[in-house]
């Protein structure tokens, strides 16, 4: 006997009482330094050969020197470690030049690390990292990260929260908040709590998706996990648009994505029974893609320790998929184990798209890879442990947005901004105008 494919989409008021209801709350307003405006280069191919970039810019200097032309070619083209990097002199450059950013003599004097020089096209002439918002009370800046361009509304997901609220025992006695940055300028924003009913129990991951935004629920003890639909706008409506594969629960969904013909692909890693919300896993640990239109709900993908983060490059003929197996739910971090990021193709059959042609596409070197997003080039951006990792569409690392702590997600908004999160802190960082996220191109 085959079972129901998709919960049928129910509708509940955002202000509605429900079992998940929690102390935790908070509303104020911030502002920051004052925005720093760009016009990058739009010329984004590589370079014939590598060069460096001297403090000042209107010299170019060679990475190897006149002494080294009698040198074997191979000598010549690894003179040594720190010039072919580059991540000193142009950063050095950005810094004596860009007042408005950190000082060199904070703990992280150095943000953005030239590994290509492709990457100065991305950055733009005068880049820059600032500090929002930093809430030593909980880590409200952890997840998600969707920026509604209607609303100028910034979404983020919080880490888990303790809780002590009776029905807080179906999710060990944690919560996660949804906060939303409001936008009046880029320097003017309010910060306010989105009151949700109970079946967005720990939600994670999300994108945006017709007027509102998808997000990841990953259930509780009692909840069902799966995906929800939110209206941006108050009072924030919600829908259960699915919450199981064939009658069987998934783990605890992570990260989503939605692809331009409508279908929603998302990944279910099992971090919410390491974490002790959810029951046994009775699903592995796979990638579906879910068309909502149909209810029709397939996987399409497997074979991870943790699949986390999904995005298509801009043309959707390549998938990436980020596996944190290096870091499980308990806390415990295992050097041997995948911190990649997985890339595929997708090819069509029968109007159908699956993913084939499994390759690695880039290894962190510190910590994991995260959330993944994709610009408007087909470079890869990745949060890791030290901050933003930027990889070309070859799999090369081209440059680092070093951020103190560490980023898990991130989220691209208007013109070469970028939002990133760090737990106890929300970041701005301002690229190149003209590098600007896929997903929505703004």
């Amino acid at each position: 006997m085959s079972h129901h494919l998709w919960h049928r989409p129910r509708t509940a008021e955002a202000d509605g009482t429900g079992h998940g209801s929690h102390k935790v709350s908070f509303s104020d307003s911030s502002k920051s330094s004052k925005r720093d405006s760009s016009r990058p280069s739009t010329n984004n191919s590589r370079p014939s050969s590598p060069r460096l970039l001297s403090p000042r810019r209107d010299r170019l200097l060679s990475p190897r020197g006149d002494k080294d032309k009698d040198r074997p070619r191979s000598q010549q083209l690894w003179p040594d470690n720190r010039a072919w990097q580059r991540v000193n002199r142009q950063s050095e450059a950005l810094w004596q030049e860009s007042p408005s950013v950190l000082s060199p003599s904070s703990p992280q004097p150095r943000p953005f690390l030239i590994y290509h020089d492709s990457f100065l096209n991305l950055l733009g002439p005068s880049p820059t990292l600032s500090l929002l918002i930093s809430d030593p009370r909980a880590p409200y800046f952890h997840e998600a990260g969707v920026f509604h361009p209607a609303t100028n509304t910034l979404f983020i997901t919080s880490n888990r929260i303790p809780d002590t609220s009776p029905d807080a025992v179906t999710t060990s006695n944690k919560t996660i908040v949804i906060t939303k940055v409001e936008f009046f300028s880029p320097t003017d924003f309010t910060r306010d709590k989105v009151r949700c009913p109970e079946r967005n129990y720990m939600a994670n991951g999300g994108t945006n998706f017709r007027d509102g935004l998808i997000l990841c629920a990953q259930g509780s003890l009692r909840e069902p996990s799966g995906l929800i639909y939110m209206e941006a706008k108050r009072p924030h409506k919600t829908t259960t648009l699915l919450n199981n594969y064939h009658g069987r629960p998934f783990n605890s969904p992570n990260d989503v994505v939605v692809h331009s013909d409508g279908s929603v692909w998302f990944t279910d890693p099992i971090y919410g029974y390491e974490q002790g919300f959810r029951p046994k896993p009775q699903l592995p640990q796979h990638v579906y893609r879910f068309d909502p239109s149909t209810g029709d709900i397939r996987v399409v993908a497997d074979g991870f320790g943790r699949p986390n983060g999904i995005c298509f490059a801009p043309d959707e003929e390549t998938c990436y998929i980020t596996d944190t197996d290096f870091i499980h739910g308990d806390g415990t971090k295992v050097h041997s184990r995948p911190a990649t990021v997985y890339a595929y193709s997708v090819y069509w059959t029968n109007d159908q798209p699956y993913l084939t042609n499994r390759r690695v596409f880039a290894y962190a070197d510190t910590g994991a890879p995260d959330g993944i997003k994709c610009d408007v080039y087909g470079n890869v951006y990745a949060g890791c442990g030290d901050g933003i990792n930027v990889w070309n569409s070859g799999g090369m690392l081209v440059g680092k947005i070093l951020i103190e702590g560490g980023c898990a997600n991130f989220c691209f908004g208007r013109n070469g901004e970028m939002w990133c999160f760090g737990e106890h802190k929300l970041w701005r960082v301002k690229l190149g105008d003209e590098t600007r996220g896929a997903l929505l191109g703004v």
